[in-house]
């Protein structure tokens, strides 16, 4: 089911939201050199909870911290730990998000650090700006397909990848709810639900550099690519209103 949301609840999310923000904002701060991803982790946390928010990550289905933290070929659901330390052209993508009066909030965002080549770097921006554009596609009476179709013409047109094993979703009293928001279109004929005033969806392209094959790792729950390439993560919390989308957790 569909859950449009009454302005008391948007009200809930959208302090979810800020504080999701703010969370992934200090976690962005802290991606330097010799960095550890733990230390991200630890801060993310302790910021959330001192927001009187819950990290809405932690103990989800049993993951082990409060946000994702994703290194070069780790598309999602990397694990925070002290023996990974970040380094200069590294791109870290780090998801993170707050339950705040029982709702929650949900943003990723892929951070450079130091300098990349070109090609990383025009990858990163690729990617960020598909997220943009299919935000602007979030308009009440379109459907769910437009975001997705906009979100993979722009990443194919530029030679890049889709992971389609993971999709975007809605967002509420659970941090997953329906509607699915898929970043790919396979039949323009079926383009899903259509967006109706009140849905809060997180819309989050996830693109690879190259074409590859996706896998898990050992500890069950990072999701990488198989050829090692680099991958890509970016999302906002956006509300669906008559005057146009409000991405919820932009600061």
């Amino acid at each position: 089911m569909i859950n449009l949301r009454t302005r008391e609840e948007v009200k809930k999310i959208q302090k979810a939201c800020i504080i999701s923000a703010k969370a992934l904002e200090l976690a962005g701060s802290m991606c330097e050199d010799g960095v550890n991803t733990f230390e991200i982790d630890e801060a993310v946390r302790k910021f959330i909870i001192s927001e009187n928010a819950r990290p809405n990550f932690l103990n989800y289905n049993g993951y082990p911290r409060s946000c994702c933290i994703s290194v070069n070929d780790m598309v999602i659901h990397g694990i925070p730990t002290k023996r990974i330390i970040l380094k200069r052209g590294d791109i870290v993508s780090i998801d993170v998000g707050a339950e705040y009066d029982g709702y929650n909030g949900d943003n990723a965002y892929t951070f450079v650090i130091g300098e990349v080549p070109k090609e990383v770097e025009k990858f990163v921006s690729v990617t960020e700006n598909s997220l943009y554009n299919g935000i602007e596609r979030a308009l009440e009476g379109n459907r769910v397909g437009d975001i997705s179709f906009t979100i993979q013409n722009i990443i194919q047109q530029h030679g890049y990848s889709i992971v389609r094993e993971f999709v975007g979703h809605g967002v509420g009293e659970n941090l997953h709810e329906e509607p699915e928001i898929p970043n790919f279109l396979d039949d323009i004929r079926f383009k899903g639900p259509r967006l109706v005033e009140g849905m809060v969806i997180a819309i989050e392209p996830m693109t690879t550099i190259e074409p590859t094959e996706i896998e898990q790792c050992e500890d069950g729950w990072g999701i990488k690519t198989k050829s090692n390439v680099l991958a890509a993560h970016f999302e906002h919390t956006v509300l669906i209103t008559k005057h146009g989308p409000v991405a919820l957790t932009l600061l």
